[in-house]
């Protein structure tokens, strides 16, 4: 059995946008509302090249990558062909208005993916 966390109200989530959820690990949580007040979570991260999937344009059942416009399924969180590559999906449930999510799969899903960094690391200048 799943124990569910409330993370807003769907009418905190813009129509036909996201809001993200941090987590303690690991990267933020993606929640979308399309124009029918359908909701879906997936990570905010790109199959491609690590996106903020949040901030992409969300049309149907999709969201389009802000990067480089890959199509991403809300349901499954796969790029749609001839695109691959999926990011993981989270189980959501709407109750009396308020938006649900996993307590589990926000403590385990997607833990061993990063955002990718842009521009040099720091590291990296130390040894330039």
């Amino acid at each position: 059995m799943s124990e569910w966390k409330k993370i807003c109200l769907v009418t905190d989530i813009p129509v036909l946008g996201s809001r993200r959820v941090s987590r303690q690990r690991g990267m933020d949580v993606a929640v979308f509302r399309n124009d029918v007040d359908g909701v879906f979570a997936l990570l905010d991260r790109c199959p491609h090249k690590g996106g903020p999937l949040s901030q992409g344009i969300v049309f149907g059942e999709s969201v389009a990558c802000p990067l480089h416009n890959w199509t991403i399924d809300l349901n499954g969180g796969c790029a749609k062909a001839p695109d691959e590559g999926c990011t993981p999906k989270f189980a959501v449930k709407v109750e009396g208005g308020a938006v649900h999510l996993d307590v589990g799969e926000l403590a385990t899903l997607g833990l061993d993916l990063v955002r990718p960094t842009a521009g040099p690391v720091a590291k990296d200048l130390a040894n330039a």
